[in-house]
């Protein structure tokens, strides 16, 4: 029998971080050991979003869903003993990608590689401001600013690292934030035009060379449990991006017109309940970005099956592994050609996707393109209506989830016997001693050439050079990541992205006889025993966590059941959270944490709205003086969801509280507990 040749396996990362550099350090040497082939690097939201550990807004977060680093130290010692120059390393980093890229660069610089032979390193910084800005929330400065971030990146990266994917145009998140297919195509490649456009109008690279550009862009994407659509999609995604490089910016090469992608499977649409169940969502997702040899991914990185309860473990994420090594080395899988060349059903999925993301990539370029349709609110309007019809359809079993709302009965589950163990946690004192750390890092290093670094960051940011340059000088001065985001935000400001909440149209009709027909007459029955027009909650997002699918959908569907919502998007201290529940005098406050921040951050909000004596609102009829009851959803595990319910939060929902309508209902019951009213019947 003749050997088939056997295409080399894509690159097999593990998104992974934690704690400290030094821990992050230890746990990717051991990955590589055990065949990973690629690091993807994952940064805590203090890093993510600019601000040092002992910002008032870091509070809880340090190290919690990533690796803290604050400046140049904190970069040796993540990527001690593992030589750069051999590594593909993919940072999912976006506000700041241009700091720690110069970091990186620097520690390779002092690795040996020197200034003039960094164009060996390879990898990737993610530096797709667009899906921050509709999904995931780790924006820091406005559209504009932030696309001359990008674009200096880009173009430093193509003069300098010419290995280097400066960006990673990322639809991931889109998909978890409700995007359709077509959506997140077609959001995908308007932000792709409008980062390509200003790279072009920039003047930084000739035009001569503007296919080395295009032939560097690269996208990071979702990968569903439809496998057999999610694969159409890659396909589509492909023969969209040859099209509009060869005729929106004349590229001939078709290797420059490649689409080369790397891809997380859907973590968001892994369950809580019967977590078992997500090894094998896992595997068919995996199937959907590997099986199609011509639309296959360069890299992949899967989640662990027990994300949704909290931060997996080492051997969680080597189980992960493992089933990428089986696939490409068990499996006949990269013996064969594409095996779905010829196929009519296929084509005809892949010509339908394909033309309904033109026809959506038109209607955003007549806008004025991503920048113009993100702070229009077009976009974010358009993905939290498409979530709240998914969640409408779970909630009703027309979208079948196994284990939540079908096949719901179980054999205890071994995996899970003790919960407290089934997952990871960061100690508690860790960001103590980061903060600690950080301020020795201050006194130790020369202060006056770190303030002039400073003050050139911010005199470049205020002309139109590139600002690269200026960043690695702020690195090897010893400049801290905050003191870094805090120049740019002197000069370019800050910036709150629309929440898409008040432009959601109706996902769930409120008929009488429907459960949320039910809980709108509880809602207003409450209202009127209160002596008040209507019931008003307070969605807050307290800390970094940006990732505010759950709080939108709640706020839409609470205002459908007839609340008044005061939701005003993320990242706010429990100060301002607070003194937002007072000033609009609310009946309810609900937390939304998806970060493992709760632990510190649902009891300080609890002990303001003590020190500020809050009361519900209560008209003339009603109970004066009744307590504020504060419920909290997130990912949060059984332990520490007690923990807060002794401290005084009146109710916990996590990710197996999938229906949306009986939230609310609960919502009302503590409300009508909290005033002393009489319960009402329960609805369906």
């Amino acid at each position: 029998m003749t050997e088939r040749h056997k295409d080399r396996p894509w690159l097999m990362r593990t998104y992974a971080g934690h704690s400290t550099a030094e821990a992050s350090n230890a746990l990717y040497r051991r990955n590589l050991a055990k065949g990973q082939t690629g690091l993807s690097v994952a940064f805590d939201l203090p890093t993510q979003t600019g601000y040092d550990p002992d910002h008032v807004l870091a509070r809880g977060e340090v190290g919690r869903v990533g690796v803290p680093v604050s400046h140049l130290g904190d970069m040796r010692r993540l990527f001690q003993d593992i030589p750069l120059e051999q590594m593909n390393t993919s940072m999912t980093i976006n506000a700041t990608a241009m700091w720690l890229l110069a970091m990186y660069q620097v520690v390779a610089e002092e690795q040996g590689l020197g200034p003039e032979a960094v164009d060996r390193l390879s990898g990737t910084t993610q530096n797709d401001i667009v899906k921050e800005y509709l999904s995931r929330g780790t924006h820091v400065f406005p559209p504009g600013p932030s696309l001359r971030l990008t674009t200096d990146l880009i173009t430093y990266s193509v003069n300098h690292i010419p290995k280097w994917n400066p960006i990673n145009i990322c639809s991931y998140h889109l998909q978890e934030a409700g995007a359709t297919p077509v959506q997140e195509i077609a959001y995908a490649m308007s932000t792709a035009i409008a980062v390509l456009d200003a790279v072009r109008d920039s003047g930084q690279v000739p035009a001569e060379r503007f296919g080395d550009v295009v032939a560097r862009i690269s996208f990071f994407v979702n990968a569903g449990v439809r496998f057999v659509e999610e694969m159409c999609k890659m396909r589509a995604f492909g023969r969209i991006w040859d099209q509009i490089t060869r005729e929106r910016y004349g590229v001939d090469n078709p290797k420059q017109r490649r689409f080369r992608y790397g891809v997380q499977v859907n973590s968001l649409g892994l369950t809580e309940a019967q977590p078992e169940n997500n090894v094998q969502r896992i595997v068919l997702e995996m199937l959907a970005v590997t099986l199609s040899k011509d639309a296959r991914a360069r890299a992949v990185q899967l989640p662990a099956w027990n994300e949704a309860l909290g931060l997996p473990r080492p051997w969680d994420q080597q189980w992960s592994l493992r089933i990428q090594q089986v696939l490409a080395h068990e499996s006949d899988l990269l013996e064969y050609p594409d095996i779905f060349d010829g196929s009519h059903v296929i084509e005809a999925k892949v010509a339908e996707l394909t033309a309904a993301s033109l026809a959506e990539i038109d209607r955003i370029q007549e806008m004025g393109g991503a920048m113009a349709a993100v702070e229009s609110g077009y976009l974010k309007s358009q993905l939290v209506a498409s979530h709240a019809e998914r969640r409408a359809r779970i909630e009703a079993g027309e979208e079948r989830i196994v284990g939540v709302n079908c096949y719901e009965s179980t054999e205890p589950n071994p995996l899970t016997a003790d919960l407290d163990t089934a997952i990871m946690t960061v100690d508690p004192a860790n960001e103590a001693r980061v903060v600690a750390a950080l301020h020795r890092w201050r006194d130790e290093r020369d202060e006056p050439r770190a303030q002039e670094a400073l003050s050139a960051l911010k005199a470049a940011a205020a002309g139109s050079t590139n600002l690269m340059p200026a960043t690695l000088e702020c690195v090897r001065a010893g400049v801290t990541t905050g003191e870094w985001a805090w120049a740019l935000r002197d000069v370019f400001g800050e910036y709150r992205a629309p929440t898409g909440v008040s432009g959601a149209p109706l996902a769930v009709a409120a008929e009488p006889g429907s459960a949320l027909g039910a809980v709108r007459d509880k809602v207003a029955k409450t209202a009127a025993d209160l002596g008040v027009g209507k019931l008003r909650l307070l969605v807050g997002k307290p800390g970094l966590d940006g990732h505010s699918n759950g709080a939108e959908q709640i706020a839409v569907r609470a205002r459908d059941a007839g609340f008044e919502v005061i939701y005003q998007g993320i990242r706010l201290t429990p100060a301002q959270i607070v003194a937002a529940a007072v000033a609009e005098d609310v009946h309810c406050v609900g937390l939304s944490i998806l970060s493992g921040s709760h632990a510190e951050l649902v009891p300080d909000v609890l002990a303001r709205l003590r020190e500020a004596g809050a009361a519900s609102a209560a008209g003339a009829d009603g109970p004066a003086e009744a307590p504020i009851p504060v419920i909290v959803g997130g990912i949060i595990p059984s332990a520490d969801a007690t923990a807060l319910r002794a401290a005084g939060v009146a109710a916990v929902f996590t990710p197996k509280d999938f229906g949306i309508t009986e939230i609310i209902g609960r919502i009302v019951d503590e409300i009508r507990t909290a005033n002393q009213l009489d319960p009402l019947e329960a609805t369906a």
